[in-house]
């Protein structure tokens, strides 16, 4: 089912100031919630912070009082929402287990996002970022059990599979070459801003959680884990937010952002089964269908254009949740030697199409010259229990040696890299029951 946002008036914005005991709700049950509706939970988080960043911004750059009265009004209700939205969040919930949480909706928003992406080079660096954090998801679970005795699956409920991926330690990049080709807002699809713009702020959030929180554990290793992954995350922004039209006006990323903001609300109350959740999405979703009324009439008194040349007519579905396994696995063996070109066309190559002069070397040399804290992970859970955490098909799981030996750049490796024969070596061991 789908409908026209344009024609729905939503929530009037002086009918959306709530008590203090309607912002600040109780927690979900970390031990009884569906594993999507806590990646829905923590979408919806990063995507308020968002709208709340670019408000800000916005103001600082817009000179109609008008237009800066009815951003500061609503930007406050956004800050409300991000509020309920955030602190769903259980204090028994530890910053490990979020952190897997965070990492599966960067897995299986972007394999989702990816197979219902109609341009296909927007489609491509979906999928080379999937293998990132893919990777990143794999590291996490083996601190999480190492620091609390968590088996991955408390959090993922087997939905998500946890093996190597593309080896983080690869991807520290010149950050310049993370900026991609951005699309033409004349032609591209809702669909393609839509998102684009859901992702840029998952992975922004995604940062913004590891920085604040990876300190918050004593062991050095695992601060330097989330450091090390953090800076992944601001490479991933910089790549997502690339591919945003920058000659868009701000009345028109106004309006997308509000459209953005609609269409994933939608998506969770079409989706959501657990009935309180479902409750704040639909209520969320009528604020946003106002904010949305303003930007459009902003937008039309501004420019003088018809909003459905930027955002269509009908809604969009760009954040359903269920578990991507098979897309996820076709994407790990068939691309994860993929590497970033050096050239005008800012297309992709592979390991072994690399100039000697890659710009990224340079920076991988720099910042593994004493080792890779995400490799210093494996070194520490096999020595732990002789091999890492997995949890997939047995298939997939014997085809990590493999997987690293196409995986890992010959030049410019750690000096505590774990390579194909430790590989070997952990795939004889048997992964005992938790």
């Amino acid at each position: 089912m789908s409908f026209n946002p344009l024609q729905e008036k939503g929530i009037p914005l002086e009918k959306q100031i709530r008590t203090w005991h309607d912002i600040v709700k109780r927690p979900f049950n970390k031990y009884e919630i569906d594993c999507y509706s806590r990646t829905r939970q923590i979408l919806m988080n990063g995507i308020e912070v968002e709208a709340w960043n670019f408000k800000h911004n916005l103001s600082r750059t817009c000179s109609d009082p008008e237009t800066r009265k009815l951003i500061a009004l609503s930007r406050r209700i956004e800050d409300m929402q991000q509020t309920t939205v955030n602190w769903l969040t259980p204090a028994c919930q530890s910053v490990l287990e979020t952190t897997l949480g965070y990492e599966q909706v960067a897995v299986d928003l972007t394999a989702w996002m990816a197979q219902n992406e109609p341009d296909d080079y927007v489609r491509e660096t979906f999928n080379f970022g999937l293998l990132e954090d893919f990777d990143h998801l794999y590291r996490y679970s083996q601190w999480a059990y190492m620091m609390e005795g968590c088996d991955p699956n408390n959090i993922l409920q087997g939905m998500t599979d946890v093996v190597v991926g593309r080896p983080t330690q690869n991807h520290h990049n010149c950050n310049a070459l993370r900026l991609r080709k951005h699309y033409d807002k004349m032609t591209a699809e809702p669909q393609t801003k839509v998102n684009i713009y859901t992702l840029v702020s998952g992975e922004q959030q995604t940062h913004n959680f590891y920085a604040e929180h990876g300190m918050m554990y004593a062991n050095d290793d695992l601060r330097r884990t989330y450091g090390e992954i953090c800076d992944v995350e601001e490479e991933h922004v910089t790549m997502y937010e690339s591919l945003i039209d920058p000659t868009e006006t701000p009345y028109e990323k106004l309006l997308l952002h509000e459209f953005t903001e609609v269409c994933n609300y939608y998506n969770c109350y079409k989706d959501e089964e657990d009935d309180k959740l479902k409750q704040i999405w639909e209520e969320f979703l009528g604020f946003e269908l106002g904010h949305l009324q303003i930007a459009v009439d902003l937008f039309k008194e501004n420019e003088g254009r018809d909003p459905e040349e930027v955002i269509g007519n009908k809604v969009v579905l760009p954040c359903h949740f269920e578990s991507q396994k098979e897309y996820v696995t076709n994407i790990l063996e068939n691309e994860i030697d993929k590497r970033l070109a050096q050239d005008e066309e800012r297309s992709y190559t592979t390991i072994n199409k690399l100039p000697d002069d890659w710009k990224s070397y340079k920076v991988q040399e720099k910042v593994g010259l004493e080792g890779a804290p995400t490799e210093e992970t494996i070194r520490l859970v096999r020595e732990s229990i002789n091999r890492d955490i997995v949890s997939a098909d047995d298939k997939l799981i014997h085809k990590q040696p493999d997987l690293v030996k196409r995986g890992l750049e010959i030049m410019a490796q750690a000096p505590n890299t774990v390579d194909y024969e430790d590989y070997k070596e952990m795939d004889k061991v048997d992964l005992f029951e938790f």
